[in-house]
């Protein structure tokens, strides 16, 4: 068990993690190679990166944050709790695209990741391969915040001509 209960900081794991990898993480962004059953289970916010395979049961209570998961031969959808997340594809060129390669740049900058260096070495192709593990109830709160803020935007006449 690591990073459980995070409330900040960052991790970056050369390596496998064993189960229950960021259960209850709140802030916390982490980096790694492959984790074992129950991982980000109750998560509430933060970032994760799993750049390997992943166990039964991931993101079981996942209500807040973001993981994204490696699934190159496609079989993750069979791991993940899909109760209160979904699985995303994530396209090329993307926001979530930017952040996962960062996450996994930082990685290889700090651990010298031989996985990391490969999947940087073809990113077109690798970042095809990750799934955006994304809680619904988070989902939600995130576009009635956008859209919030574009209202308020409108009225206080912000990106406004005249």
């Amino acid at each position: 068990m690591a990073l459980y209960g995070s409330t900040g900081g960052e991790a970056y794991v050369n390596g496998l993690a064993g189960e229950r990898f960021a259960v209850r993480n709140s802030s916390a962004t982490a980096v790694v190679e492959g984790i074992g059953d129950h991982g980000c289970e109750y998560m509430t916010g933060g970032r994760v990166a799993v750049l390997g395979s992943s166990g039964r049961n991931f993101g079981a209570g996942m209500s807040g944050g973001v993981a994204y998961v490696w699934d190159g031969d496609n079989t993750f959808g069979h791991h993940f709790n899909d109760a209160i997340a979904d699985l995303l594809d994530i396209a090329p060129g993307s926001d979530d695209d930017a952040e996962l390669k960062k996450m996994i740049e930082d990685h290889v900058k700090y651990t010298g990741s031989k996985v990391g260096t490969n999947l940087l070495a073809n990113w077109n192709d690798s970042v095809t391969k990750f799934r955006k593990v994304f809680p619904r109830d988070y989902a939600r709160v995130l576009r009635e915040r956008a859209a919030y803020s574009d209202t308020t935007n409108v009225q206080e006449g912000v990106g406004t001509s005249g």
